[in-house]
């Protein structure tokens, strides 16, 4: 009878080892997915800041250039209607100049809302966010009226305000993003609800986008932040 009733104990306690070793492996394996979604992220924005500096660099050659054959000609009495259109296009690529253009209007909302699990956007999504309108071929992107060009960072200040340009696009209550995009707009409107949309929607946030012809400001630089009402 005593060795049945020790046996009892010594079974129950081999359960509760296995359920906690299962727990602990399991536990384990979340972390360690965990870490390797954040390292690939982290790599996502290095390659995104390197490609970034190395199509800057590229422009401002390219803008040189530009600037010197349009001297050249016009010493020489002249311009050629196609350099002409060529230097704006680089301009637009720069950032120089205001542009106006058929393109699409994406709105996201990511502060805490009543019966929604909301996890804030993070910086690694708004660059996905910009890359992906970069391969649906956009001419131009803003975010919260910053225009965001090849030199352009996107970094944290303190626990939750981003900077777009060193300007502060975000509070620490929360702002709408409001991200203007200049391009085909059927592409644009395709490439950003096929790749990115739905995710954000999963976690809990706002998402809207639809066609309309926009403007989008040139760079400016520093600049105090704008209302979300103005």
């Amino acid at each position: 009878m005593k060795k049945r009733t020790l046996a009892i104990p010594l079974t129950l306690v081999a359960l509760v080892l296995g359920f906690l070793l299962t727990l602990q492996m399991q536990t384990q394996k979340s972390v360690l997915e965990l870490e390797k979604i954040q390292a690939q992220r982290a790599a996502s924005a290095r390659d995104f800041l390197a490609e970034a500096q190395e199509e800057n660099k590229l422009l401002q050659e390219q803008h040189a250039a530009l600037t010197a054959q349009l001297e050249e000609a016009r010493t020489q009495g002249g311009t050629s209607p196609a350099l002409l259109a060529e230097l704006d296009r680089y301009r637009m690529m720069e950032g120089t100049v205001n542009v106006q253009g058929p393109g699409i209007v994406i709105t996201i909302d990511d502060r805490q809302q009543e019966h929604k699990v909301v996890l804030p956007m993070s910086n690694e999504d708004l660059l996905e966010i910009i890359n992906t309108l970069k391969f649906a071929g956009a001419e131009a992107i803003s975010v919260n009226g910053q225009r965001v060009v090849a030199s352009s960072a996107i970094v944290l200040s303190g626990t939750s305000t981003k900077l777009i340009n060193q300007v502060p696009i975000t509070r620490t209550e929360g702002v709408p993003y409001e991200i203007l995009a200049i391009g085909n707009q059927d592409q644009l409107l395709d490439y950003f609800t096929q790749l990115k949309a739905q995710r954000l929607k999963q976690l809990g946030m706002s998402v809207s986008v639809s066609r309309k012809t926009v403007q989008i400001p040139s760079y400016k630089g520093v600049s105090p932040v704008k209302s979300p009402e103005s």
